[in-house]
Parts: structure tokens; C-alpha cells; sequence
């Protein structure tokens, strides 16, 4: 038998923002925030067994996304806990770096961390980001120009995009 104490099971903290493009979960540990999940098939996402809601926990989040569809935040500022890998980490880290309104390629993404031939692998990672919008992995397109694909789809995805251009309001 080992004498090792089991870890202490985190506490995550969740609650709903009713957002221009759906009911987002937002989702918290005690480091920061976790997760947004988009609704699916018009349901907002449910939050797993021994989330604890707390509106409270993430109000900071909650005000800066409102401002952000009103048109009136172009950058985030607060503590993130995405759970990936190292890999992962980086590309999200990368993504952050995507200027606001701004476009770029996976393929270029993939040269400004390093690896130019990793296009794929970032386009996974990228498709693997727990924090959308945030972590702005709307902005990175395909080589040609066109939208690919979104985890809230590609509606939502042309719409945030068009929010950043000023080409639409959402509030």
C-alpha cells in the first residue's frame, strides 16, 4: 500500500453567460478560467457532476466578454487555466499574440512558433483550445483565405471575426 495521500480533487466553479451567439459555460478553478462551451444544438453545455455555480467566481469574466461583444474590448486581461499539453500551451500562447481584427494563416502560426512544417499539429491544438474567444483561435484561417473549421462553428466564428472588423454589432 503506498503512503502517498491522493490529491485533493480541484474545485471548479461554473455559470452561464447569455451571450449574443448562445449561452456560454464558463468554467473556473481556483487559478483562473478553464473553459467557455458553446451551446450545442441550441442547449447550453451542461457542467459535469461536482461543479460547484458560482456567478460570483467569474464575474471578471463575465464583464469582460460583455464588453467584448458590445464592441468595447480588444483584449483580455485575466488569470487562464487551460488544461493541454506543453505543445498546446504554446500555440495558445501564440494565439493570444493575434492582434485584435487580425488574420493569420495556420501555417503561420506554425512558423512564429517554431516548427513551419507543424501546420497540422497547430491546426489540432488550435481545434483543442478550451477558452475560445479569449484565446482568440477564431483568428487563424486557412492558407487560402477561407474560414475553417470552429468549435462553436463556422456562424459564430464569421460573426466574432466581424465584430473585430466593426463590420457588426452584437450589442
Amino acid at each position: 500500500m503506498s503512503s502517498r495521500r491522493p490529491k485533493k480533487a480541484e474545485a471548479l466553479f461554473y455559470t452561464y453567460l447569455d451571450s449574443p451567439i448562445g449561452a456560454l459555460l464558463l468554467v473556473a478553478d481556483e487559478k483562473g478560467l478553464r473553459r467557455i462551451d458553446f451551446p450545442r444544438n441550441n442547449r447550453p453545455a451542461p457542467p459535469e457532476p461536482g461543479w460547484i455555480e458560482s456567478r460570483e467566481t467569474l464575474q471578471d469574466v463575465i464583464r469582460q466578454l460583455e464588453l467584448y461583444f458590445a464592441g468595447k474590448l480588444d483584449s483580455f486581461d485575466l488569470p487562464l487555466s487551460p488544461a493541454g499539453t506543453e505543445f498546446q500551451q504554446k500555440v495558445w500562447q501564440y494565439l493570444c499574440d493575434i492582434p485584435y481584427g487580425e488574420t493569420i494563416s495556420y501555417g503561420e502560426l506554425a512558423k512564429r512558433i517554431g516548427n513551419p512544417n507543424a501546420s497540422r499539429a497547430v491546426g489540432l491544438a488550435n481545434g483543442s483550445n478550451p477558452i475560445p474567444i479569449i484565446i482568440p483561435c477564431h483568428r487563424v484561417i486557412g492558407s487560402n483565405g477561407k474560414l475553417t473549421g470552429y468549435g462553436g462553428g463556422l456562424p459564430i466564428k464569421e460573426k466574432l471575426l466581424a465584430l473585430e472588423r466593426r463590420q457588426l454589432t452584437l450589442l
